[in-house]
């Protein structure tokens, strides 16, 4: 488990930035999941169901100002920075582990 702060940026307005904290990535990268998913939950609040492609998630993570995430590295005791494309691949690994397992 890595501890990972993931920074949302939605819109151009600095004051639009955000900040979350989690205990390890994959807890991170779920939370990506939700946000997209809370969205379309309120753009669509008569559907009962909500689904999605993942084409659709990464269009709305690239619509986002800026997403990044630290993560902590146990062997320099450090904040690594990733970018907008690592969490997408990540977002990928996680997905394509619950279409497996389901």
């Amino acid at each position: 488990m890595s501890h990972t702060i993931l920074f949302v940026q939605p819109g151009a307005c600095p004051e639009t930035r955000t900040y979350c904290d989690y205990e390890s990535i994959n807890e991170c990268i779920e939370s990506v999941c939700r946000s997209y998913e809370e969205y379309l939950k309120r753009r669509k609040p008569k559907k009962s169901t909500i689904t999605y492609e993942i084409s659709q998630l990464f269009d709305f993570i690239d619509r986002l100002k800026d997403i990044c995430c630290l993560v902590y590295q146990k062997t320099t005791k450090t904040y690594a920075p990733f970018n907008k494309e690592w969490i997408k691949s990540k977002l990928y690994e996680l997905l394509r582990g619950s279409a497996h397992s389901a």
